[in-house]
């Protein structure tokens, strides 16, 4: 078998709320709750189990979503149609932007905790090479 991902826990500062607002802007569903965890599975099957802590022991962390071009549309009117406050660049220097970096698409938005979330259409360093 070749080593895969298979979950992380995000921790938050509500679990229901952090899974309920990722799912939501992606277009997934929110898993039923065991223990202290409210799973959020991708297409790949990577589980994001979010974990409520106490706010002095958050650690805000960066996850990246890689998403198609259809999915970019309907995920971007969803934060748009939110009032999400979204950017082009990690450090949040171009709202209301986004990239194209690499040929494809992408937008930066924080979660409920301050996670600093990403949805790009093409993976970093893999740009298609232009016609000529």
């Amino acid at each position: 078998m070749s080593v895969q991902l298979n979950h992380t826990i995000v921790h938050s500062r509500n679990n229901r709320e952090a899974a309920a607002f990722l799912a939501d802007v992606l277009g997934l569903e929110v898993g039923t709750e065991w223990g202290p965890f409210v799973p959020v599975e991708t297409a790949n099957g990577v589980t994001l189990d979010f974990a409520t802590v106490p706010a002095d022991s958050l650690v805000v962390q960066h996850y990246a979503f890689l998403v198609s071009e259809e999915e970019f549309d309907a995920a971007f009117g969803r934060i748009r149609a939110g009032g999400v406050p979204h950017f082009a660049d990690p450090r949040m220097k171009r709202p209301g932007e986004i990239n194209h970096n690499d040929g494809g698409r992408g937008v930066y938005f924080l979660d409920p905790s301050g996670h600093g979330m990403e949805i790009i259409t093409r993976p970093y360093g893999h740009q298609q090479p232009t016609a000529g």
